[in-house]
């Protein structure tokens, strides 16, 4: 299959400000999972908070990593603070329909105001750990701190993934762990403004193996 080029553009990203880097990149790995991260604060609170700088690293151990970043005076954003603090969180994966309540808890409350109580997002104890879930999230994972990672201004939190909680309708064989991933009906980030997307539309492809390619080449020449 051959592709006609097509005219680019490069950006050194050591020669721009933070600003301009943020835009530029958010613009463009897209669509990020959304990280909705609950923690404990030091009196108890259960702080609630979105992230898009999220991912999974790898299954054995299972493993995600979330960048929280810092306040505009340079202190630590109350999700770091409490990982810091306690080592365990959970992160909740945000439905088309939780969009708007997740977009809420994006409201820089100030530390110990918490989200879940002021939104009236009800919240599940941790089977795993002592962090809740949102009780209608559609999938939860809980997790501990294992590394915190800061280069220059960036924090990168890797977690180990202790459990995981399914909604029940989407677990299509439990002994299988096989999961309709349709059903939990998921969202990502587009941009660093307000821009979403979903999970609706989607195609598959099949992997290919190099003998089968290795055959396509040969029936082609």
């Amino acid at each position: 299959m051959a592709f006609s080029p097509s005219p680019m553009t490069h950006f050194d990203l050591g020669a721009l400000p933070a600003a301009a880097r943020y835009k530029l990149l958010t613009a463009t790995v897209v669509p990020r999972p959304i990280a909705w991260v609950c923690t404990l604060g030091e009196d108890g609170h259960v702080n609630l908070a979105p992230y898009s700088f999220f991912g999974l690293m790898g299954s054995d151990p299972p493993v995600v990593a979330f960048a929280p970043g810092d306040r505009s005076d340079g202190t630590p954003k109350d999700t770091a603070r409490n990982i810091g603090a306690g080592g365990a969180f959970t992160v909740n994966l945000v439905s088309a329909d939780l969009a708007p309540l997740m977009n809420a808890t994006a409201t820089d409350f100030p530390y110990g105001h918490a989200e879940p109580g002021a939104l009236g997002i009800a919240l599940e104890p941790g089977r795993q750990v002592p962090t809740p879930r949102v009780q209608a999230a559609p999938a939860a994972l809980e997790c501990r701190e294992v590394q915190t990672l800061t280069i220059g201004r960036t924090r990168i939190i890797l977690g180990e993934v202790l459990g995981l909680t399914l909604r029940s309708d989407a677990v299509q064989d439990a002994a299988r762990w096989h999961i309709d991933t349709a059903r939990l009906d998921l969202v990502g980030r587009l941009g660093g403004g307000g821009g979403y997307a979903t999970t609706r539309d989607t195609f598959s492809l099949d992997r290919v193996s190099f003998e089968a390619w290795q055959a396509g080449q040969d029936r082609e020449g």
